[in-house]
């Protein structure tokens, strides 16, 4: 028997949804390790936590009736482009963007349309589909490309000098963002890539929860350097150090891909205007927008 247990493993020994097993990971029910963004519960823990319990799981939450309609809502990670389109395509679908992980441990079809997610996966250098496939393979939802985002190191630029790596960052006062970000998920790889863990980062305390309150924080002078989009270090006017291209989906509720909101934003995207936009805030690629990478049954 492994050592560590995996979400889907963890869940057919509970005998409840793996949605269940993100939900008390997220809450802290459940004894986890977060390694570049897969969830690992350590065996013996787990079968500790069973019997100081002493009793089953609670139920996984019920599936919204298949009529029933979802808020028109999109969550997970955050995205300046998206939020735009949202406004200027007068959808009327809101913006909830606390982190791709949030969206995961959410559940589509339940409180939500429509989830931005950037995750990276290991072993081929893809995205999301292997969480999205882990998660929800059984659900009728649909993976679709937003865009392409450069991501790097937004540093000060009255540092006097420029950042290139993450081990030049060290020493220096780094900005992060809240755990259930897809950013920091990224930055672990990069971490563990370049040999290195988040404890030689001078992290600073306090957390920004959107891309652009990561940079501003860096503008600010509150942090000199942090992981971030290009798009958002321009428009901060701070240096940037290019250091990963990923690529941001919509994860979308099947039902709600049809109804007028979520085709009014779509067919907005398909705009010039739309284009303009994603070329005007640079670091953004959307040649490839709407291309599906997982369809659910």
């Amino acid at each position: 028997m492994t050592e560590f247990l995996t979400t889907r493993e963890l869940a057919a020994m509970l005998r409840v949804k793996e949605r269940k097993i993100y939900e008390m990971a997220s809450d802290g029910t459940l004894p986890v390790r977060r390694v570049t963004g897969k969830l690992l519960f350590p065996r013996d823990e787990i079968e500790a936590w069973i019997v100081s319990n002493g009793a089953e799981a609670k139920p996984a939450r019920s599936e919204r009736p298949a009529s029933a309609a979802a808020p028109a809502i999109i969550v997970g990670g955050h995205d300046p482009l998206l939020e735009w389109a949202l406004r200027e395509s007068r959808s009327g679908i809101a913006a909830l963007l606390d982190g791709a992980l949030d969206a995961l441990q959410r559940g589509p079809g339940e409180d939500y349309v429509a989830a931005g997610l950037h995750i990276p996966e290991r072993e081929n250098d893809g995205w999301n589909v292997a969480a999205v496939s882990e998660a929800f393979a059984d659900q009728p939802i649909v993976l679709i490309e937003w865009a392409k985002r450069t991501r790097g190191l937004i540093f000060r630029t009255d540092l006097g000098r420029s950042i290139g790596s993450l081990r030049a960052a060290r020493g220096l006062r780094f900005q992060s963002r809240q755990k259930q970000s897809g950013s920091e998920m990224v930055l672990a790889q990069l971490l563990e890539r370049d040999g290195l863990r988040i404890e030689d980062l001078h992290c600073v305390e306090t957390v920004e929860r959107t891309e652009a309150d990561l940079a501003m924080a860096i503008a600010d002078g509150k942090a000199d350097v942090g992981l971030g989009i290009e798009a958002m270090a321009r428009q901060c006017r701070q240096g940037f150090t290019p250091l990963i291209v990923e690529r941001f989906d919509l994860l979308i509720w099947r039902k709600a891909y049809f109804d007028p909101p979520m085709q009014k934003l779509l067919r907005f995207c398909a705009s010039e205007a739309f284009v303009r936009r994603a070329s005007e805030l640079g670091g953004y690629d959307v040649t490839d927008f709407g291309a599906v990478h997982f369809n659910g049954p």
